[in-house]
């Protein structure tokens, strides 16, 4: 009987247990994983960033200054003539040379009796697309900036207008050139005209690169590093000021804008021009075409090195301590902008000759 029993519990407990399996739920699978969602980063073709810039022309066509080939022509020998000096021996081309990118890799050039000057020679490659001319942006425009250097005391040292007149009417085929130049004028022969000539020819001194093929759809014309580069200088902020065509030479920025500049007081910039107490320190943005060519950087000249140059920007414009990988990449990308002079006008000209009553030169 207690055997029984004793079966009896033992089989309402099995069944009772098999009634609790068949009341509880099979246990879920595990969730899948779930995958981690990054946002992709813009390519460096990205168009809301090339937007921002454009592709170089053919020349920098100017309404008022036609660049007929004669003109030009006419511009390409003055540019190189020394006898536009008053020691004769000092020419456009010595401050900006054609054959090193429009520049001549000194702090600042040496002109009359070897005078320095205060600032370092911005490059004449592409600077007919910039806002102004000069670092303080004095002058308007190429044609009015060659009238400059001619008769600034510490470069080319010319007394007047009148002075280059006299020289350039005593060279027959400087004579009939002029007359070529500007047909419609009654005086062709002018110093003004001898600006514009030059300015005529500077408008032509475009250097296209492979950023320019980039821009303009090529994808491949910009190695990996370089993309990244670009990527690199947009994200910093780089291009805030460095954008639209010449890459800069579109505006001005105070020096330090972030972080006060170390010189405060031995150039003070436009404020030189509009005395204006917010210009202070203010200069005009370079153009970065070509940069990778034309040191030593900055106003004065002071800074030999790129990479150190890009870490000065990113301290005093932008505010950050830029890593060495960045400076790099952005370096890369600078690269890219360099582009090719065109060898026809960098071509040493042939000069027309000097008569016998061609002024001598005077070095006092």
């Amino acid at each position: 009987m207690r055997t029984k029993l004793l079966l009896g519990v033992s089989m309402a407990a099995a069944i009772a247990a098999l009634g609790c399996e068949k009341k509880s739920e099979p246990p879920k699978p595990a969730p899948a994983p779930v995958a981690e969602v990054k946002a992709a980063p813009k390519p460096a073709s990205d168009k809301t960033r090339l937007a921002l810039f454009k592709p170089l022309p053919a020349n920098f066509d100017s309404a008022t200054n036609p660049g007929t080939d004669a003109r030009v022509r006419l511009g390409h020998q003055l540019y190189f003539d020394a006898r536009l000096s008053k020691s004769q021996q000092i020419s456009c081309n010595s401050c900006h040379d054609l054959a090193k990118f429009g520049q001549d890799g000194e702090p600042t050039s040496p002109g009359h009796k070897g005078q320095r000057g205060g600032r370092n020679s911005p490059t004449t490659l592409n600077a007919a697309a910039h806002v102004k001319q000069f670092w303080d942006g004095r002058m308007d425009d190429v044609e009015a900036q060659a009238h400059g250097p001619v008769l600034n005391p510490g470069e080319m040292a010319m007394a007047d207008g009148a002075a280059v007149e006299k020289v350039l009417a005593s060279i027959p085929e400087y004579v009939k050139s002029f007359a070529d130049a500007f047909p419609g004028d009654k005086k062709a022969l002018s110093f003004d005209n001898a600006a514009n000539a030059i300015a005529a020819f500077e408008r032509k001194l475009v250097t296209p690169s492979r950023w320019d093929k980039f821009i303009a759809g090529d994808d491949a014309a910009l190695s990996d590093d370089e993309k990244r580069g670009f990527d690199t200088f947009f994200e910093k902020g780089c291009f805030s000021c460095h954008n639209g065509v010449a890459v800069g030479g579109g505006s001005f920025q105070k020096l330090g804008a972030r972080e006060p500049w170390p010189d405060q007081t031995s150039d003070l910039g436009r404020f030189a021009v509009t005395k204006n107490e917010a210009d202070k320190l203010v200069f005009k943005v370079p153009s970065l075409r070509n940069i990778t060519k034309t040191a030593p950087y900055f106003h004065d000249g002071k800074v030999a090195s790129l990479d150190e140059a890009v870490r000065l920007m990113g301290k005093h414009q932008l505010g950050l301590a830029l890593k060495d990988t960045e400076v790099t990449s952005i370096v890369a990308f600078l690269g890219a902008l360099t582009g090719e002079v065109p060898a026809d006008l960098a071509k040493v000209p042939e000069l027309p000759k000097s008569s016998k009553t061609t002024p001598k030169a005077d070095v006092n």
